[in-house]
């Protein structure tokens, strides 16, 4: 699609955020239970030193298999096809290029599924067994909760290009995870932002009981109130996304009467947005803001004529330009929407940059360069041309197609770039973005 030229930064204009903590530790999955592995984060509000990768002294020299654990089915199946394009443009780029330490680039291409089935670990297992030193993915933080001390404990990077819950800053992974999305700490500033400046003065917050829905869900609460509005005029509700009837939650929220409405969750949220509108407090009613989970064109498949029309979201996304557009068009003639397309194409080139630096396509060795690929060397832009200076002994610093990346020590972007969508009357999503940037130094 079409993405408008300019952008905007509500309030205050571009925010500088400190990450000076780690996102919580004690959030529950979709059924209640606690879906963490044994290597917990560090507690909300607590600081962490992220781990860092070391090369294993053991340098690999066979061929880069770069697995997938994305969507093509569950809760963020919309979310697969643009990832899917965005890894395969990156590895044709790549192999065109000559591929990594001279030998083409695999793909081997997985479902992750979503966190109510096991078909994330039954495709990590196939992955491990074939010896990929990469997996990209997963797209739901619930998903990556379930498989990331698997992968990285098999000494396997874990690069996703949707994780946004702020568990993982802190997490206990080797060094082994990194994520091109920046979390959700971002998010939830972009998204209050949003709402307050449309005038929002009681905000109802209704989040899916898992990862991503509830740490979104708290750090939007937070940054509200620092926006100036009273607590006792914000209410956050947390539902369980596999409920036969969000009817008890959304009464709540008719009975709360607010001015704005915040949604926060997957596919789900079509049945929630119909009955908000049943009880009048819709997108023809109040303001209704969604994010990454549920702001793509499934959302409107199947409703009404005019259902969604005026409902606004934020999403983790760049300009892209029209060349990477067509290429990823070409490889997918069916693409209704791009979410994550770029970021899925920046975890590739990045992994393929760092095996190129540490001359090894094991896993630790390949860590061990991701963070320093995205910063502090010569500014390029394409896997041809940063592989040229890295065969001359230079250093890199590459930005991708979602722009500047800086990683931070826990291996994920140091500033978030947000498109604010709108739905149209059609219910589908208006080709006109703009854009909110906050930034982070962590």
């Amino acid at each position: 699609m079409t993405r408008s030229t300019w952008r905007f930064a509500a309030l205050a204009g571009v925010t500088t955020l400190v990450l000076a903590g780690c996102g919580g530790g004690g959030d529950t999955g979709a059924g209640g239970e606690d879906t963490a592995g044994s290597e917990a984060p560090a507690a909300a509000g607590q600081e962490c030193t992220p781990p860092q990768a070391q090369p294993t002294g053991n340098p690999s020299t066979e061929p880069l298999k770069i697995g997938t654990l994305l969507p093509e089915t569950g809760s963020l199946a919309f979310l697969g096809p643009p990832e899917f394009a965005g890894v395969e443009v990156a590895i044709q780029e790549i192999n065109e290029a000559g591929g990594v330490l001279g030998n083409p680039v695999e793909h081997l291409r997985g479902d992750s599924g979503d966190d109510t089935t096991d078909i994330a670990n039954q495709t990590v297992d196939r992955h491990l067994a074939a010896g990929t030193q990469v997996i990209v993915g997963a797209a739901a933080s619930g998903v990556s909760k379930l498989v990331i001390d698997k992968i990285t404990g098999a000494g396997v990077v874990q690069f996703s290009p949707a994780n946004t819950s702020d568990e993982f800053t802190c997490w206990e992974d080797a060094g082994l995870y990194f994520r091109t999305a920046p979390p959700d700490v971002l998010q939830a500033q972009a998204l209050a932002q949003l709402i307050t400046s449309d005038g929002g003065q009681r905000v109802s917050i209704l989040a899916r009981n898992d990862p991503y829905g509830a740490g979104l869900a708290d750090n939007t609460e937070q940054n509200l109130v620092a926006a100036g509005i009273p607590q006792d005029q914000i209410q956050k509700l947390i539902y369980d996304p596999n409920a036969a009837s969000f009817n008890p939650e959304i009464d709540q929220v008719a009975q709360f009467a607010p001015d704005s409405v915040a949604v926060i969750g997957f596919d789900e949220s079509k049945r929630i947005i119909t009955r908000m509108s049943e009880v009048e407090i819709g997108p023809a009613q109040v303001g209704v803001y969604g994010t990454d989970g549920n702001m793509g064109n499934a959302l409107g498949e199947g409703l009404p004529p005019g259902l969604l029309e005026g409902m606004k979201g934020t999403t983790p996304l760049t300009e892209l330009s029209g060349d990477f557009e067509e290429r990823l068009r070409a490889e997918d003639p069916g693409l209704t929407d791009v979410n994550y397309a770029g970021e899925s194409y920046d975890a590739v080139i990045i992994s393929a940059l760092a095996a190129e630096a540490a001359q090894s396509t094991n896993g630790a060795d390949i860590a061990s360069e991701i963070n320093g690929i995205t910063k502090d060397g010569e500014k390029c832009s394409t896997f041809a041309d940063c592989k040229a200076i890295l065969d001359q002994g230079g250093d890199v610093d590459f930005d991708g197609v979602t722009g500047t990346l800086d990683f931070t020590d826990a291996g994920e972007p140091g500033s978030g770039s947000y498109g604010v969508l709108t739905f149209t009357a059609e219910n589908t999503l208006s080709d006109e973005t703009t854009f909110i940037r906050v930034g982070a130094q962590g």
